[in-house]
């Protein structure tokens, strides 16, 4: 049997996922927004968000397990995490398959989850995230894709993304433009996170 590795509070991980058979995950722009308003209603109360990506048949995140959630002005230990994702994803998954008219699996089960426990790793990991699209063609510079928090890195406007902690990790925004603007090796920066 597979091990699933849990995510528990105030931890960092690496949480990424494919459509089932690689099928697509987001079809139109008002698929990729529905996802982050139910990215904001299940997952920002109980995880903070460092970086995301929604690319066509799949999606990567960087987040940090809070210990404490607050509802209502009631303070509680965070519980069950992984079920706030399935939350998630299930909510996206049957408005798709609705406007599809399809119906199973959207995404592949379980969802992959890493431990991040090292700082290199984790600054590795977003850097990752936001050239994910460059990696895969879809542009040549994490800038000009839409459906990622490096725009949002770059911007003034309230967010809930920790882009200040961000900038911290890279120093400053141009240390941060800096070093999303080299080249990787695909192979070896993905052998390397072991997100095969």
């Amino acid at each position: 049997m597979q091990q699933i590795e849990p995510l528990l509070p105030d931890n960092f991980y690496h949480i990424y996922n494919n459509g089932m058979t690689s099928r697509d995950l987001f079809y139109t722009s008002d698929n990729y927004e529905y996802f982050l308003d139910l990215y904001s209603q299940f997952i920002h109360p109980i995880a903070e968000t460092y970086a995301w990506v929604l690319m066509k048949n799949h999606f990567h995140l960087l987040v940090k397990i809070k210990e404490v959630i607050e509802i209502e002005g009631i303070k509680t230990p965070t519980a069950r995490p992984s079920q706030q994702f399935s939350k998630l994803f299930n909510s996206y998954a049957q408005s798709i398959n609705k406007r599809l008219g399809c119906h199973g699996a959207l995404f592949e089960r379980p969802f992959k989850r890493k431990l991040i426990e090292h700082e290199e790793y984790l600054k590795n990991v977003l850097l990752y995230i936001h050239n994910n699209p460059v990696f895969h063609g879809f542009c040549d510079y994490a800038m000009d894709y839409p459906w990622s928090s490096y725009l949002t890195c770059m911007s003034r406007k309230p967010t809930k993304l920790k882009r200040d902690t961000v900038m911290e990790w890279f120093g400053n925004e141009e240390q941060f433009k800096t070093m999303h603007s080299y080249k990787f090796d695909i192979d070896a920066i993905e052998e390397w996170l072991d997100v095969r």
